[in-house]
């Protein structure tokens, strides 16, 4: 499937206009590397708002779920570096989602992401993980590569020591990942699949929004440092 592994961690904030040149210095000089070295982590995507909120999303592949509840992920929380500690002090609106790949349809990654958050109930996952494996097909749409379904795992999510994501806010949602080849394409496919009249039987997402990949990094690029 074109997302590799079966686990994936999602963070998303805002930031302040002051901190900002040195957020993303530390996210492009440190931060990334350190989490993609993890044992079982495989590559690392970051993104900014195209049009979406928290401006700034990265998303880490993982082989499995279990990475994210593993001790050298656990290590790594508990020992971050100074710049880590001062750096995600900062963060506003921090979502941190640890979630499972359930669904991955089409072939590669765009340098477009569209992201619709659902909320279903234990009620309801069942019918709305069928409905998600017919409209998750990107083979129609001209200029889609890829879409993916990711299932959060509530006893993962969450904040953590020193990353002050908002309470366990998103731990039980569902987050739609459609990647295209641009912004135009991406967001004609929430409209037609996710808000428009055709979204029935689901409902309204909680939020929806569009971002620009800035860079990616996978393991095979830092196995020879």
């Amino acid at each position: 499937m074109p997302l590799a592994g079966k686990g994936m961690l999602l963070t998303s904030m805002n930031i302040d206009a002051s901190d900002e040149a040195d957020f993303n210095r530390w996210y492009d000089r440190e931060h990334l590397e350190e989490r993609v070295a993890i044992d079982g982590f495989l590559e690392a995507r970051r993104y900014v708002a195209h049009a979406a909120n928290p401006k700034y999303l990265c998303l880490y592949s993982t082989a499995t779920l279990d990475v994210l509840d593993s001790p050298a992920y656990k290590a790594r929380l508990a020992n971050p570096t100074d710049w880590s500690r001062q750096t995600m002090a900062r963060f506003k609106d921090m979502l941190r989602v640890v979630a499972r790949i359930t669904v991955s349809n089409g072939t590669g990654r765009g340098a477009a992401l569209g992201m619709v958050r659902l909320r279903p109930t234990p009620d309801n996952a069942a019918s709305w993980r069928d409905a998600l494996q017919d409209r998750l097909m990107p083979e129609t749409p001209d200029s889609i590569i890829s879409m993916h379904l990711l299932e959060s795992e509530p006893e993962l999510s969450g904040a953590t020591a020193g990353i002050p994501a908002t309470a366990n806010e998103g731990a039980r949602d569902w987050f739609v990942l459609i990647d295209g080849t641009h912004i135009g394409a991406v967001s004609a496919v929430i409209a037609e699949r996710f808000t428009g009249p055709a979204a029935s039987p689901l409902p309204p997402p909680v939020s929806v929004g569009t971002y620009c990949l800035m860079w990616d990094l996978a393991k095979s690029d830092i196995a020879s440092n």
